[in-house]
């Protein structure tokens, strides 16, 4: 019986904490600019970012130059990063539109598919990767908020999670060229 009562506990957590995720994004269905995400990603983007570990302290900083293009409802965002200790890295996401709210993207080092919600002028990004860090490598869920602001400015706020701790926090300021 003590481990129904734990299994639903569980359950009824997870239930409320997805329910909870989506309803966060309602409250930006009427806010604007309007994010159109097609629109958005096509063409050059430049970008500065940072990241945080737990304690609030800035561990990274880097730039990343951009590019999207579409082709019908798939899109492809290539982006170089350069980071301020040199390491450079690239990422080539496939971006699949569903409908006006939903999008499926992958990339070759993100595990499975990342999906996507637009409301009003934010969207919500989800995915997992195996994230190296030093001699170890980490499974981390990312947790991205972005909203768009005026003068093609998108504002990123990334949250990093392992078994559903926040461990680090990645601020993305996005520009359209």
């Amino acid at each position: 019986m003590k481990l129904v009562k734990s299994f639903l506990i569980i359950l009824i957590a997870i239930l409320l904490i997805s329910c909870s995720s989506s309803s966060k994004l309602q409250a930006y269905k009427n806010s604007e600019p309007k994010l159109d995400l097609q629109e958005y990603f096509t063409g050059p983007i430049k970008a500065w970012g940072i990241v945080q570990d737990r304690s609030g302290k800035v561990i990274r900083r880097f730039d990343v130059s951009m590019i999207g293009s579409w082709q019908g409802n798939v899109g492809t965002l290539k982006e170089d990063f350069i980071y301020y200790d040199g390491e450079t890295q690239q990422r080539t996401w496939t971006i699949t539109k569903i409908d006006n709210k939903q999008y499926l993207a992958s990339a070759s080092d993100i595990l499975g598919d990342a999906e996507a919600t637009v409301e009003g002028n934010a969207m919500r990004w989800v995915y997992e990767m195996d994230l190296p860090v030093s001699d170890t490598t980490y499974r981390i869920k990312f947790d991205d908020w972005m909203f768009l602001m005026n003068d093609g400015v998108l504002i990123n706020r990334s949250y990093l999670k392992k078994f559903g701790f926040t461990v680090a926090e990645l601020t993305l300021f996005m520009q359209k060229q």
